[in-house]
């Protein structure tokens, strides 16, 4: 038969099996006529032709056979044969159901998330041939030598991208998104707060991307002197300004200076790294000192504060081209006579890294990839368990129907075909699980989103299912529908038919008990290892949450701003300060106030080198480095940070007063180990200036940048304090630090429902000032659990499921038991057998795989444990209170499950029972 008829006869089926019925019916007529011609009777002709044909219905076989597409019909004829087996059991459909749909949707949404922010590509053209000149994450700035380059001065993006032909080109961009302050021109509105990128001006053109509307920047508008212009993001365009077309070529006042919007980026461009709250704009890297006039880069080929991204030419070697990287940045820093001599020995161990850029700058990435592939690895023994769970319903379902199959097999089935119906029903279950595990992950994912990255606007990962997430889902059903139905599949395939139809039940019962029991094995022991993780987790994240910062997180509003967005020069400060402070305390509710460079744990940090007044400087640069702060008067005191000796800043440290610091206890330890820092001076490494600042004060240690730390070095400057350095790029610095970017206000109640006051207070004060952000300190310092919050949380439910699922999974396997044994346990108690033995025995019987389960899970958890260590803070990984808690949970809870089979089987009427054999 051709392959065209075979196609034919395959896709009409109804008509291929009407011509095959006339035919028969065809050659049964002749044989018939044939017969009686030869002077039978009708009547034996017509059997006689019956009997010569043969079976009509193995012929039919032997025909379909030869049409090549029985297969098709075997599985069709065995999804009905499962779709009537489901709806004949509605109770173990709906059950079996919601256990996969659990275990496949939390895996769905997980996968989600991992797909989005560790698998998929940039929303660019050929995003494979783009590669990142570093591989590291920094923010934000540094006028330090990087062992392993990743941020860029202008002018050495500059050098690399016309000195390396390998590389087709090269962009360059922020490595942090910049505050703008933006209303439209000629408008009285208040300015409102954007986030804006500042990118080099060939950009859209090199990632391949074509405006949505207008035009994306270009090197002209990169060159110095050019009009300044924008190209705003298309949630910006359709949040903030309605899809009015108005908005291209119109102008707005972006900090302070007319700019023009020449494009709209197309819909799902968020830029080159996934972030939360990506760019509203982007602008070209010549207007960035007019956008941060307080501390301009752009010209400072000592300060390296770009990232970089290439496209790599066909046919160019990654591995070849990170080598000439190397050498023309070792060609550039050997020419810089900004390079300090004690850091030239350094040189030599310079070189970059060439790194794959298709998905982007690891931003979210590299701060949820550890805890992504730690909830992926968890939901999968989860899944696992409703394997375990599902596997054991199907065995229990196939021992209640061996008699059957038992029939089937005698009458000549094959083990095949048997084998390949079970294992149908066990893959239409896991699909049907896969659904509603869909509509699970669909919910699910917005949920971890919302926890995941609490505190943002916006987070650009679509929660809708994609293909690829679809995908996914349906191989894990199909997977998973093999897996759960292995066990019964393999227990059908070696039952001997001839068992059941004699009644010999106990050796088939014998069979099916291992595997039983071994799946209760492995329940016990993934739940042990899931729930000792969720403990240990929790616990950390309890720890991180209730530590002592070293200030007090409850009652505390933070309004963050910047007065260089709006254009407010140094000499202006001092007034718009003393109002502030003046202004703040007055609002009904606030009980002290405070401003300062900046606020605790605000993804923000200044540092410098110390020098002690007396002492020669450090070998190491990192061993006399210390953090600091430039704040107001009250400002520990509206913290809450507690002083230890001598005093704090006050409103007598002006700018005419004596020059003094605050520090912490951990700098105390590092730089006056043994003596007494009160009255001593220390000042920055720059020379000559050892002795500006006179310690008048140690407070408690606090965390400033790291919420993991046990003690930051730091110390603290009045606001307005200022050193005459002779020094360019530490004078600078000194003006960046008199801007502040946090109002600090200690108040009464909740301090979420004084914003909208503060707001008009600032208003009335500054009515130009743009206020960023206002928040609670406990909202602050929350975000930056974001992580473990979302592992920890997730974990806990995971490991409430296993608990749960395993103790379902016993009380089946239990009653299924106490059901099997029902003659048996009549007998015992026909004989005399007490109630209370009855009772023990099922327990015994029920929980030993269980106890076997606690056995193994112990050394896994343990082992959990220490491959989770790095992720814990304040806890072991192998904490003996967690994984006891975790070993008596599930061991009350298994005992709990058995006990109900075990009661009922101690109520059974021994004659009732002996007649069931």
């Amino acid at each position: 038969m051709s392959l065209w008829q075979r196609l034919s006869r395959g896709l009409d089926r109804s008509r291929a099996e009407d011509d095959l019925e006339r035919e028969l019916r065809g050659h049964l007529e002749l044989e018939t006529e044939e017969r009686r011609e030869t002077g039978v009777s009708p009547e034996e002709a017509r059997y006689g032709a019956l009997r010569a044909l043969g079976n009509t219905d193995l012929v039919k076989e032997q025909v379909r056979e030869a049409w090549g597409w029985m297969w098709l019909d075997r599985a069709v004829q065995d999804l009905r044969h499962a779709l009537r087996q489901l709806r004949r059991n509605p109770g173990f459909t709906a059950v079996a159901v919601l256990t996969l749909a659990l275990g496949i949707g939390a895996n769905t949404a997980i996968f989600t998330l991992v797909h989005a922010v560790m698998l998929r590509a940039l929303p660019v053209d050929k995003p494979e041939q783009l590669y990142s000149l570093g591989d590291n994450v920094i923010c934000c700035d540094t006028g330090q030598l990087q062992d392993s380059f990743t941020l860029y001065s202008h002018a050495l993006y500059q050098q690399l991208r016309v000195q390396t032909p390998e590389l087709s080109d090269i962009v360059a961009f922020q490595s942090w998104l910049q505050n703008l302050s933006v209303r439209r021109s000629g408008s009285r509105d208040l300015a409102q707060p954007y986030k804006g990128e500042i990118v080099s001006g060939n950009y859209f053109s090199m990632l391949g991307v074509k405006a949505f509307a207008g035009r994306g920047l270009t090197p002209e508008d990169d060159r110095p002197n050019a009009q300044p212009v924008a190209v705003m993001s298309y949630r910006a365009w359709r949040q903030r300004f309605a899809l009015d077309r108005a908005a291209i070529g119109s102008s707005l006042i972006m900090n302070g200076q007319p700019v023009t919007v020449v494009g709209i980026a197309p819909p799902g461009f968020f830029g080159e790294t996934l972030q939360s709250d990506p760019p509203d704009f982007w602008v070209p890297l010549a207007m960035e000192p007019s956008l941060a006039p307080d501390n301009p880069l752009l010209r400072r080929p000592d300060i390296y504060w770009l990232y970089a991204i290439g496209r790599l030419k066909p046919g160019a070697r990654p591995a070849a081209v990170e080598a000439r990287l190397t050498a023309e940045i070792h060609q550039w820093l050997g020419a810089q006579a900004v390079i300090a001599e004690r850091d030239r020995p350094r040189l030599a161990k310079v070189h970059m890294v060439l790194t794959p850029a298709g998905g982007g700058i690891a931003g979210i990435r590299s701060a949820y990839g550890s805890g992504l592939r730690l909830l992926m690895a968890v939901s999968l023994l989860v899944l696992l368990i409703a394997c375990a769970n599902i596997a054991n319903l199907l065995v229990v379902r196939g021992m209640a129907a061996r008699l059957q199959t038992a029939v089937r097999v005698a009458l000549g089935a094959g083990r095949m075909r048997i084998v390949r119906q079970m294992l149908t029903e066990g893959v239409t279950l896991a699909l049907l699980g896969g659904v509603a595990g869909t509509a699970i992950a669909f919910a699910g994912t917005r949920a971890l989103l919302a926890l995941a990255f609490r505190g943002a606007e916006y987070v650009p990962i679509d929660p809708n299912p994609s293909l690829p997430v679809l995908a996914f889902a349906l191989l894990l059903s199909l997977l998973t529908g093999v897996v759960a139905s292995a066990t019964p599949v393999w227990l059908a395939s070696h039952t001997q038919p001839t068992e059941p139809l004699r009644g010999a039940g106990r050796s088939t019962r014998t069979q099916s008990a291992l595997p039983q029991k071994s799946l209760l094995v492995l329940q016990g022991a993934l739940s042990v290892v899931l729930l000792a993780g969720a403990g240990l987790l929790t616990q950390s994240l309890r720890h991180l949450e209730n530590q002592r910062f070293g200030f007090e997180t409850r009652g505390r509003l933070i309004v963050r701003l910047n007065p260089a967005l709006d254009g407010y020069t140094p000499a202006q400060l001092p007034a718009l300060y003393q109002k502030l402070t003046e202004r703040l305390p007055q609002i009904p509710g606030v009980a002290s106030a405070s401003i300062a460079l900046h606020s605790p744990l605000d993804d923000w940090d200044w540092g410098t080198r110390v020098s002690i007044a007396g002492r020669p400087p450090a070998n190491d640069p990192a061993a006399d480095r210390s953090w600091y702060d430039r704040v107001s008067a009250h400002y520990f005191e509206t913290l809450g940070t507690r002083l230890l000796r001598g005093r704090v800043i006050d409103e007598h440290d002006t700018t005419t007063s004596r020059h003094v610091a605050v520090v912490t206890q951990a700098f105390v330890r590092r730089f006056f180990p043994h003596g007494d820092p009160l009255g001593s001076h220390f000042g920055t490494a720059a020379a000559g200036h050892s002795g500006d600042f006179e310690i008048v004060g140690v407070v408690e240690d606090a965390k400033y940048r790291d919420e993991r730390a046990s003690g930051e070095v730091m110390f603290f400057l009045p606001l307005l304090q200022k050193e005459s350095y002779q020094d360019a790029r530490t004078a600078a610095y000194q003006t960046w630090s008199s801007y502040i970017d946090s109002l600090q206000l200690r108040v009464a109640g909740d301090p979420a429902g004084l914003a909208p006051a503060v707001r008009r207070a600032l208003a009335e004060i500054a009515p130009n000032l743009t206020v960023l952000k206002v928040l609670s300190l406990d909202e602050q310092v929350g975000m930056r659990f974001n992580g473990p919050r979302l592992v920890a949380r997730l974990t806990a439910l995971y490991g409430l499921l296993a608990l749960i699922l395993a103790s379902v999974g016993l009380y089946g396997v239990a009653a299924y038991t106490v059901t099997r044994r029902t003659g048996e346990i009549g007998i015992r108690m026909a004989l005399g057998a007490r109630r209370a033995s009855v009772i023990a025995m099922v327990l015994r019987g029920a929980t030993s795989p269980i106890a076997i389960g606690l056995a193994i899970g112990v050394p896994a958890a343990l082992a959990g444990g220490s491959a989770i260590a790095s992720q814990l803070y304040g806890v072991q990984g192998y904490d003996s209170a967690v994984l006891g808690t975790a070993v008596g949970v599930l061991a009350v809870c298994a005992l709990a499950a058995a006990v109900v089979p075990a009661r009922r089987a101690a109520s059974i009427d021994p004659v009732r029972a002996l007649r069931t054999e």
